[in-house]
């Protein structure tokens, strides 16, 4: 009798704990070894738009604000963790590449302290690739994944703005890049579905273009593109294609 009551006891108790983080509610509980953290497929570069680096973690670390990045970076160089790499840090918001709805989930944020209007200081510069090298160690990042806020978000972000160095990014193997002129694009070339291929979202194509430009070209335009940029568009496509 006295037992019976033990387990009735037991069980009503086990209902009113507080499922453990992540486990569904009735789900009986039997702990598997077989799985890992989740890894990040890529990275989104973001500007801070301040003029300081102490203004701008003083925004990434207020519970109020509800935005982060993995990383911060100041013009002097110096490198601040605010989000452990394993979580998944507010920096991307409502985005889009290649079909992926939430970058956040999938990805590392660094933020670079600039105004906007200004060129990225060569310290900062060195600190950021010898931080991408190492999250390429770590997680076998691809080549084509290290991405522009703006890239992921063109309706609503214009960050890193056209003076970034991708460029150089992309000598070390973190971006795509082509070398003007490239070969011109063949006849009937789509460019809208062009730019989706490489990864845009283009239900806003003047905001794609433009993004695509800031990227690519150090230019903020959102026309059409013009024959050279349309053959520059065809030449990353292939490199992209080559790299999968």
């Amino acid at each position: 009798m006295r037992r019976g009551l033990a387990v009735l006891l037991l069980a009503a108790l086990a209902a009113c704990a507080p499922l453990p983080p992540g486990q569904g509610r009735g789900a009986l509980w039997q702990p598997s070894p077989n799985f890992d953290q989740r890894r990040p497929n890529f990275v989104i570069l973001h500007q801070t738009t301040n003029d300081n680096a102490a203004k701008a973690l003083a925004t990434l670390t207020d519970p109020e604000r509800r935005v982060s990045a993995h990383y911060l970076i100041g013009r002097d160089g110096a490198l601040m963790q605010l989000v452990d790499e394993a979580a998944r840090a507010w920096h991307a918001g409502e985005s889009w590449w290649g079909g992926l709805t939430d970058l956040n989930s999938a990805s590392i944020g660094i933020e670079l302290d600039n105004t906007g209007d200004e060129a990225f200081a060569e310290a900062q510069i060195v600190a950021l690739l010898s931080l991408l090298d190492e999250l390429r160690t770590r997680y076998s990042i691809p080549a084509a994944n290290y991405l522009a806020h703006g890239d992921v978000a063109p309706e609503r972000k214009v960050d890193p703005s056209r003076l970034f160095p991708w460029q150089r990014l992309a000598a070390h193997g973190f971006g795509l890049w082509c070398e003007m002129p490239p070969p011109v694009a063949p006849p009937g070339f789509d460019v809208m579905l062009g730019l989706q291929a490489l990864g845009y979202d283009i239900a806003a194509p003047a905001a794609a273009r433009a993004a695509f430009r800031r990227h690519f070209a150090a230019s903020d335009a959102d026309v059409e593109l013009a024959p050279d940029e349309q053959a520059l568009l065809f030449c990353l496509l292939q490199k992209k294609v080559a790299r999968e």
